[in-house]
């Protein structure tokens, strides 16, 4: 009996965490946990049994996401292929903008949140000037480009994540094309 409940206790938690991640996207970090545990198909209760405060279940969901963007800097890392690694990466930021506004406002702002991730957060801006230096060493970037000048595209990228849903896919996507236009040397193939 008690290995069931500890199986039960285990997805009812990765509902709340599956259920938070949503309700976070969709209405922000102020969503009602009322709604997070309804997503979820459990009760209010339960929820605050596994997640004792709000803040508790951000930082899960923060923690879950910010795992993910390592996992894609890792892979584009590895990538053999310099310019692919860097036009991904600007192309998963953006994305990730489009999809997580609310995480994203937590992560890249100034407050306990976002300093709880700061050693996750050098690591990726680490990760970065080595797809920049790559990407530049191999001749696929204009010449004066650095990191820099990336991050101050994907700066521009963020700003516009507060723009209604319906607008920023659109808008997001095309600022992703035009930074990767303007960083990319002229000799760099165009399929990548």
């Amino acid at each position: 009996m008690p290995q069931k409940q500890r199986a039960d206790a285990r997805s009812n938690r990765e509902r709340v965490v599956a259920a938070a991640r949503e309700t976070f996207a969709a209405g922000g970090l102020d969503a009602p946990m009322r709604e997070v545990a309804r997503r979820a198909g459990i009760g209010v209760a339960t929820l605050y049994r596994h997640f004792p405060t709000r803040t508790e279940l951000v930082t899960t969901v923060l923690a879950e996401r910010v795992e993910a963007c390592g996992v894609q800097m890792r892979r584009a890392l590895d990538d053999p292929d310099p310019w692919r690694a860097l036009s991904g990466t600007v192309l998963d930021f953006a994305d990730r903008q489009i999809h997580d506004q609310a995480l994203n406002e937590a992560l890249l702002g100034a407050g306990d949140l976002a300093a709880a991730f700061g050693a996750e957060r050098r690591e990726h801006a680490q990760a970065l000037a080595v797809l920049v230096a790559r990407a530049r060493a191999a001749g696929v970037l204009r010449d004066g480009v650095d990191v820099d000048d990336v991050r101050a595209g994907l700066l521009a990228i963020a700003s516009l994540r507060r723009l209604p849903p319906a607008v920023s896919a659109r808008v997001i996507g095309k600022l992703a094309d035009l930074v990767l236009a303007g960083i990319r040397g002229e000799e760099t193939p165009r399929h990548s």
